[in-house]
């Protein structure tokens, strides 16, 4: 019962000196003696009284008048004044015989306590409304006691030692719950520990051709190995539409952003054979598994699937409770039940899912369907998965939301880099060896030059696994190459069955090299012809068993096939066991070498054409013609051109003569003229493929004064570039004068393919600098681009370092600078730059300053940051500010830190934590931009009536970008007829009814143009 809603109070200056009297002064400590301190042993009644009965009578009676001067209408009839206060007296009598603890009385509360002294007290006596009074006084009078029993020094001191104890117990309590049931937080992360070590172990290491670091090894650490690779598709700026070249250790901070957005997390990877694709998913595995707290991979738990395993046997691909077992983990069964499932619900995990090209094309539907349900399942997660560039078509994950890039071939400086990093591992550092030391050094220059001027082994060095073994061969044989393909991967076939023994001295049986190649190609036309890249030790024992008999030789000094096997995981470096009991080509492209031989030996060339339209083949067929026999192959070649109902056979046949050193030319004839039919090409993916077949198509693409269709030179332009040859830079030259914009950007884009002083020279030159962004990444474009004519923009990404940008910078005065995906740590090179008008800063994962920018006259800025950086106080400096985009991460920002000069005409708060989490989401201070045409608020802005007030009261708002969601909450009454321009931020839309209708109207009485995404 509330004392006050009961309408009677009694003021403490008058009933605590009462009720003192009824109590034994204190003494000092905790009052632990008689232990628990019982309300009794205060009481000073009874055998402790030190009051008599006529003293506590009197004392009840003050109280009871007291009571009745309450204001409001007398609870008490007249003369039962006395009969109240001899029970009051009977009731407090009962404070003797409490056997709770003060603590105990506290904690029960007055109305508890009063209840317990009236069960203690005898019959009182009392008409109906004299005992509703006594029943009020007494719930106030034990709002008194209790308060003085709070007030008591032991009972503070003594409330302490409880406490205390009580903790103490707890902690011993819960110690003893953990020692006999581990928490699982505990289970996972022991576990999470042993398994994060172990998949960095498993995957921190590479396989390069030729290098030997200890007998029985020749592993690379990937720390040292890894070369950044280029993708093509990234979009980096919002602002081009056309894809941009960027390096692929941006992806975990930009492709698996850990943003709102989804598409960010979910990246379908293409690349050709050995163009990186199975290194990056290592590499992404490591640095998750044991990168630094400030990765954007940071905390993810790597979980990496290669399909040619999972699908082993035609078995189902597997839920997450099964994937260590299903890849071989030798911690599968060891992790805490459920662990799986935990990590993807919580969002952190990283599925690599690795070769889509690598399972039959009839099984590709069924592993969509698989990894689709399993985004659905989990979709907080980030998501890789990789393919040969023909293997699905481009739309193929798009309903799961994925983002689509290519590896694109490597560039001539990252060959260079490549080359030089190869060296610098093989060679040994040991004094001892100082001479092999200094000739692998002249070899390293001597290679670098070929590649710079012969073009034909450019032509060659496109990935890292050709760059690879043309290093090896080039050092084996002493500073001379094979001058194609078909010889390259022969002499390095020949290479790894003999020389790493050889060189190392092992004292093993040496066998003849064809022998063993009769035996391995065996291996691989069976996983060819079964779509298969891995297959069951026993299935490749039982192969060689059948092949045995015919080569005696290996049999004779080797024995039974396991031993064959065994030979040629331990010896040769040309099969590997991912498990216990499969075995698989240490890469791809060999299989593909050795089965296409194998194909040509049992005479089945019906069967490679036949195989046209599998991309699984394309590979196959084209060493097959690169070894064949001048009848096989133009019988080959003929077939192709046969089946061409489509374009990917005439492509294929066409692609193929860059391998037919001897062909009839009427047949060559024949190819060109039916390769001539699908130029110009047609769309985006036609343009790719057909550039992919090599220069060849330059001969056939049209120059520019051929085409009149814009799309039509787009698409021949994108051809030529995807080429990668230098072959194409005068033609591309030809277009650099074309008004296309889009044609403009694409040559801006693919300078990063080709050598940057001759690209920059020959087509760069030749186009208006004004009209296009010329991305820069290394020293090497930055110089090639200062030797044209600077344009006012500067977009810079990747490693360019501060000092290198102001060094540019000072020479070439620019209005505009673009830094995205950059490793810039500070903008010193930017304090005082005074020509810089427009700013544009993002995913720059190191810059930790932004006092630089303080006091420049800049107009335009976009900051997109990942970490919170005293944003307010440059904001504040900039008095010339006409539009501002804010994105991610701004702490200390607010609309109250803009310059009280600038007069804002635009402003953006795209994906703005702060914004989208509510705790800026009012828009307080936004009504004193009065100027301000643009305002544009990210998608999960949940602004309420406060925020549209700020925005209703902006007079010259024209344009406004809101999530439509977000238009519910706007305060019946408001209007907005200024704005004419609407534009909805992505999501879900309102759905479409009178009543939404009628909504949008009274908001925007001006609008112009309602847009086609408001409604859902």
């Amino acid at each position: 019962m509330d004392a006050s809603v009961a309408g009677m109070r009694l003021a403490s200056s008058v009933v605590t000196p009462l009720l003192k009297k009824f109590f034994r002064a204190e003494g000092a400590g905790a009052g632990l003696v008689d232990r628990p301190v019982r309300v009794s042993s205060y009481v000073s009644l009874r055998e402790k009284r030190t009051l008599v009965p006529a003293d506590v009578l009197k004392i009840a009676e003050r109280i009871v008048a007291e009571a009745l001067r309450s204001p409001g209408e007398r609870p008490l009839p007249p003369g039962e004044e006395a009969g109240v206060a001899a029970a009051l007296v009977a009731t407090l009598d009962a404070l003797g015989e409490v056997a709770l603890t003060d603590l105990e009385a506290v904690r029960l509360g007055p109305e508890a306590f009063a209840a317990a002294l009236r069960a203690r007290a005898p019959y009182l006596g009392l008409g109906a409304d004299a005992a509703l009074f006594h029943e009020r006084l007494l719930v106030v009078l034990c709002v008194h006691v209790l308060d003085f029993f709070t007030r008591r020094s032991t009972f503070v001191a003594a409330t302490l030692v409880d406490q205390s104890r009580t903790l103490g117990e707890l902690i011993d309590k819960t110690d003893q719950v953990l020692d006999r049931v581990p928490h699982q937080l505990i289970r996972d992360t022991a576990f999470e520990t042993r398994y994060l070590a172990q998949v960095a172990r498993k995957h921190g290491t590479l396989t390069i051709y030729g290098i030997d670091l200890a007998p029985g090894t020749a592993k690379w650490p990937l720390s040292t190995a890894y070369l950044r690779l280029e993708v093509d598709g990234g979009g980096a700026v919002d602002t081009a539409p056309r894809p941009h070249l960027f390096w692929t250790d941006r992806i975990p901070g930009r492709l698996l952003d850990t943003g709102p957005g989804k598409r960010g997390r979910r990246v379908l990877l293409r690349g050709e054979a050995g163009s990186g694709k199975t290194t990056l998913i290592q590499w992404l595995t490591v640095t998750a598994a044991t990168g630094p707290a400030d990765s954007p991979l940071h905390g993810l738990v790597p979980y990496v699937l290669p399909l040619r395993t999972l699908t082993r046997h035609g078995r189902a691909l597997p839920a997450p409770r099964d994937f260590l077992a299903a890849v071989g983990s030798p911690l599968a069964g060891e992790q805490p039940d459920g662990w799986e499932g935990r990590v993807l619900d919580a969002g952190r995990a990283l599925v690599l899912v690795d070769g889509i090209d690598e399972i039959p094309e009839a099984e590709r539907a069924g592993a969509r369907a698989w990894l689709t349900d399993l985004i659905d399942a989990y979709p907080g997660n980030r998501w890789l998965v990789t393919s040969r560039p023909s293997a699905v078509r481009e739309d193929w994950l798009a309903e799961a939301e994925f983002s689509e890039l290519s590896l694109a071939p490597m560039s001539p400086h990252s060959v260079a880099e490549f080359v030089r990093r190869w060296h610098t591992a093989a060679a040994s550092g040991d004094p001892e060896h100082a001479e092999a030391d200094a000739a692998l050094e002249g070899y390293r220059e001597q290679l670098l030059e070929s590649l710079r001027t012969t073009r034909d082994l450019a032509r060659l060095a496109t990935n890292p696994l050709l760059c690879g073994l043309i290093c090896a061969l080039h050092r084996e044989r002493r500073g001379f190459l094979p001058s194609g393909r078909k010889e390259l991967y022969t002499a390095a076939l020949s290479m790894l069955l003999h020389r790493r023994d050889r060189e190392r001295r092992l004292r093993v049986p040496e066998l003849g090299e064809e022998p063993q190649l009769q035996l391995l190609q065996r291996l691989a036309h069976w996983l060819i012809r079964n779509g298969r890249t891995e297959l069951d030790r026993e299935r490749a024992e039982a192969l060689l068993a059948d092949a045995l008999p015919a080569v005696p030789e290996v049999a004779r000094i080797l024995g039974n096939a396991a031993a064959v096997l065994q030979h040629f995981l331990d010896r040769t470096g040309l099969l590997r066991a991912p498990s216990a009991t499969t075995v698989e080509f240490v890469h791809r492209t060999f299989q593909d070498f050795l089965g296409a031989r194998a194909a040509l030996d049992e005479g089945g060339l019906g069967e490679l054409a036949g195989h046209a339209e599998d991309d699984q083949w394309e590979d196959v067929i084209r060493m097959a013609v690169a070894q064949a026999r001048p009848r096989e192959r133009a019988e080959i070649i003929r077939t192709l051109l046969d089946r061409g109902r489509s374009q990917r056979p005439v492509l294929l046949a066409f692609a193929a003569l860059e391998h037919a050193a001897e062909l009839d030319p009427e047949l060559r004839g024949r190819v060109i003229a039916a390769a001539a039919e699908l130029v110009p090409p047609r769309d985006t993916a036609a343009a790719r493929a057909l550039g992919q077949v090599g220069p060849l198509v330059l001969d056939l693409l049209p120059g520019p004064e051929a085409v009149e269709i814009e799309d039509t030179a787009l698409f021949t332009v994108v051809a030529a570039g995807a080429t990668g040859s230098d072959l194409a830079i005068p033609f591309l030259a030809r277009y650099a004068s074309q008004p296309s914009r889009n044609i403009r950007r694409e040559l801006a884009v693919l300078w990063h393919a080709f050598d940057p002083g001759a690209y920059a020279r020959e087509v760069l030159a030749r186009i208006d600098p004004a009209t296009v962004h010329i991305t820069v990444r290394n020293e090497r474009e930055l110089e090639a681009l200062s030797s044209i004519e600077p344009g006012p923009t500067l977009h810079v990404a990747g490693d360019l370092s501060g000092r290198a940008i102001g060094s540019y910078l000072r020479r070439h005065p620019v209005d505009s600078l673009i830094i995205h995906d950059s490793l810039v740590s500070d903008l010193e090179f930017l304090r005082g730059y005074r020509s810089l008008r427009s700013l544009y800063l993002a995913n720059c994962v190191n810059l930790a300053d932004l006092s630089a920018l303080s006091g420049l006259p800049l107009q335009s800025v976009t900051l997109d940051l990942d970490a919170e950086l005293p944003v307010g106080e440059v904001t504040e400096s900039w008095t010339e500010l006409t539009s501002l985009e804010l994105r991610g991460v701004q702490g200390d920002w607010s609309l109250d830190r803009i310059a009280p000069e600038a007069v804002l005409l635009s402003l953006e708060l795209r994906q703005m934590r702060s914004l989208e989490s509510g705790t800026n989401s009012r828009l307080g201070g936004l009504r004193r931009h009065q100027e301000l045409r643009k305002l544009s608020l990210g998608p999960r802005w949940i602004g309420g009536p406060a925020a549209w007030e700020e925005i209703a009261a902006l007079a010259n708002l024209n344009e406004l970008v809101v999530p439509a969601s977000s238009l519910a909450l706007a305060p019946a009454g408001l209007s907005l007829p200024s704005v004419h321009t609407l534009w909805m931020a992505s999501g879900l839309g309102l759905k479409r009814t009178t009543q939404a209708e009628a909504l949008v109207a009274r908001l925007f009485p001006g609008l112009r143009d309602v847009p086609p995404d408001l409604w859902s």
